[in-house]
């Protein structure tokens, strides 16, 4: 009984990971699902999918390491983030396909709702912004859509993240729940008073009766079927993507941070037992809540990182594959100065221009891949920069740590992890394990079911891989940063 089931339900692939009692990982499995693009702008995904490859992957890991459902102490679940999914109560069924994060749909209509001056009560209330990337405007727009708004005022729809999804199905329906984390997400829940906000609901006209149960990020979210998987397994543990990614970090305490590199960039500030209200246009979120107590945090949101090496692969073809970067960019041409701003989908915190869109700044004929590749690595070191200092800017009294601890799959890159340590002056620790959004999963699901270590063994049992120190000197750091901000400041529409 002391293995953890760790479900990592992503953007592009889902992944099932067992660990053993030791916090070691026994087997894994993975498989990815197509992202559809209907329109420009527009991200969606089939629920079916992200449900199938949720089932499948679970049976595989279980498989390759020989482990039955009655040897499982506990299922940990961690989502991609602010995704919405709207199904029928009766027959269990997606009613529409699943809004992505990335979606900027309702720009417009979130556009319309920061003129009539709706913000300052959203940001207060909920510690976000109005902005699309959120689950509750994608929801609103949804229930515009085929009738959907009628039938869920009937009483015949549920909502919720990704999370919410996967426990439905895994408990065949009985259990419509979410954490208090993904529910943070939603624009509809108020952060100080822990439940869904009545303002935010009739302003976005999105029915009380849709919205599941907040939990602990700890706590019994019912049992997996006995058919999914040869006997009945309780979820235990429920976070999103980030936030579990900060449990597995062991940032518990308050002035810790946490940066995660995946096809976004994500940093978490941990501010304790009070939420910050940021005055720089970072959000105010729950960096967990254990066992009735809740933990805030400051994130700091950018949309595109290891995506930006996807471009380079997929787009350009300028690489096969994302581990030629490195070599790249240890080969650019040092004199020149060429900036890449991703603003693919917009820009994220601390600038919220939905509107911005990729530029390169530099070109010289002599620019090749190489600088582009570099430029491309380095986008990501300044965007993280952008974000540390608007958090000490929201938080000076604060003791926030000079140590950023770093995961994802960029922080594979040793040569990244340098240039991010040089544009922050501070050092930068890479962890043995790198999974440590699974981990912060299992962690949540594993103590609560008593067969792992409680918060402070936990976090001792952090262990170092690699600190990188800052080594570039402060006249080439600061003409480099200087030469990033004027790229942002010529990419900006809003100013």
């Amino acid at each position: 009984m002391g293995y953890v089931l760790a479900i990592d339900q992503g953007t592009t692939s889902t992944r099932a990971i067992l660990f053993g009692e030791d916090r070691a990982v026994v087997a894994a499995g993975q498989e990815e699902f197509r992202q559809h693009f209907p329109r420009s702008g527009w991200v969606e995904h089939d629920p079916s999918d992200l449900w199938s490859t949720t089932a499948a992957t679970c049976r595989e890991a279980m498989e390759r390491a020989g482990v039955r459902a009655g040897d499982i102490a506990a299922i940990g679940i961690t989502n991609q983030r602010e995704t919405v999914v709207l199904w029928d109560r009766k027959t269990g069924r997606a009613v529409a396909p699943a809004i992505v994060w990335q979606d900027r749909r309702t720009a417009e209509m979130t556009h319309e709702l920061k003129e009539q001056g709706h913000e300052r009560m959203a940001r207060e209330r909920t510690g976000l912004l109005l902005d699309p990337y959120f689950s509750g405007s994608k929801l609103s727009w949804m229930l515009d859509q085929d009738g959907l708004r009628e039938r869920a005022e009937r009483g015949e729809l549920a909502f919720g993240t990704v999370d919410s999804w996967l426990i439905w199905n895994l408990t065949g329906g009985e259990v419509h729940a979410t954490d208090a984390t993904n529910a943070s997400r939603t624009l509809l829940y108020n952060i100080h008073e822990q439940q869904w906000d009545q303002e935010m609901l009739k302003l976005l006209r999105i029915p009380e009766s849709l919205l599941p149960e907040v939990l602990d990020s700890n706590a019994d979210f019912g049992m997996a079927r006995a058919d999914l998987f040869g006997a009945p397994i309780p979820i235990l543990g429920v976070a999103g993507d980030q936030q579990a990614a900060t449990v597995g970090q062991a940032c518990f305490r308050p002035g810790m941070l946490k940066s995660t590199y995946g096809t976004g960039c994500f940093a978490l500030l941990n501010t304790g037992e009070r939420p910050v209200l940021s005055e720089n246009r970072l959000l105010s979120t729950i960096a967990y809540r254990i066992d009735g107590k809740t933990t805030y945090a400051l994130e700091g949101s950018i949309f595109i990182a290891g995506a930006v090496v996807q471009w380079l692969r997929d787009g350009l073809k300028i690489i096969r594959h994302a581990s030629e970067t490195q070599a790249l960019a240890e080969a650019a041409d040092p004199h020149q100065s060429v900036y890449l701003v991703p603003a693919f989908a917009g820009l994220g915190a601390p600038w919220w221009d939905p509107d911005a869109r990729g530029a390169i700044h530099g070109l010289t004929r002599a620019t090749g891949p190489a600088e582009l590749a570099r430029a491309a690595l380095e986008s990501v070191g300044y965007q993280t920069l952008d974000l540390l200092e608007a958090m000490r800017r929201d938080w000076p009294e604060g003791e926030a740590d000079t140590v950023l601890r770093v995961d994802g799959g960029m922080t594979a890159s040793d040569w990244a992890l340098q240039f991010l340590a040089d544009m922050l002056d501070a050092p930068v620790d890479r962890p043995k394990i790198l999974e440590t959004t699974a981990l912060g999963a299992a962690w949540l699901a594993g103590s609560k079911a008593g067969v792992w270590p409680g918060m402070e063994e936990f976090a001792q049992s952090w262990k170092l891989d690699r600190r990188f120190e800052p080594k570039m000197p402060d006249d080439d750091r600061a003409r480099k940063i200087a030469g990033w901000r004027d790229a942002v400041r010529r990419t900006l529409t809003e100013t």
